[in-house]
């Protein structure tokens, strides 16, 4: 019995670290590509698509992604999801850099590593189980929600602000779940993870920038 349950145990580790590694490998994968595909935009000077295709095409991309996570064709689906994700981001930075905030960029762009590498490093190193924000994180996707129908229709800054700072405690949230979840076998689809985390990583950074832009805006 107790060498059973130790075969088990020592299972159930193997399969841990490969989702893990995969996650990881895939994830740094799908930045680089989405970095490539938003330099891209940059140079080519491509417009925003607005935001009718940006929620079209993200929850479309994100629904194929779902669809493909457990086949071959899960793989190309998330390139897909994250390249038009760095296209939607092409732009935007090059409105920072035409106003002459490319520190903000920089300083979006460690805040972003920074928060990463802390939230992840700290799961990881004390093996904690975060499935109890389970309800905070759905109250706090509601909350997100009406603060973005407000705001279509208030425009005011502050609320803009309060928002961008809702998407970060959110996103920060997601990504302990996420990591929790891989390390203690809740999450077993190294595909569904990465998208997770890469979803999570753009919206703290285009958060960060809003913010920060603000903040330097004269």
């Amino acid at each position: 019995m107790e060498t059973r349950r130790f075969e088990t145990a020592q299972t159930q580790g193997v399969e841990i670290n490969r989702v893990l590694r995969n996650t990881y490998m895939l994830l740094s994968m799908t930045l680089l590509f989405a970095a490539v595909v938003a330099g891209t935009a940059m140079a080519l000077n491509l417009p925003h698509p607005g935001l009718i295709i940006t929620l079209v095409g993200f929850y479309g991309l994100l629904f194929l992604v779902a669809k493909t996570q457990d086949s071959a064709a899960g793989i190309p689906a998330v390139f897909a999801l994250t390249g038009f994700m760095g296209y939607t981001l092409g732009p935007i930075l090059s409105m920072y850099l035409g106003a002459g905030m490319g520190d903000v960029i920089m300083m979006a762009f460690g805040g972003t590593a920074l928060v990463f590498f802390g939230l992840s490093g700290y799961v990881l190193m004390t093996g904690k189980d975060m499935s109890f924000m389970g309800g905070m994180m759905q109250a706090g996707f509601w909350v997100i929600i009406a603060m973005f129908i407000a705001n279509l229709f208030l425009n005011i800054p502050a609320l803009s602000m309060a928002m961008s700072g809702m998407f970060i405690l959110f996103s920060s949230g997601a990504i302990l779940m996420q990591t929790s979840a891989i390390i203690h076998g809740g999450e077993r689809n190294y595909i569904n993870a990465t998208v997770t985390l890469f979803v999570s990583i753009y919206n703290i950074f285009v958060s960060l920038l809003s913010i920060l832009g603000m903040g330097g805006d004269d």
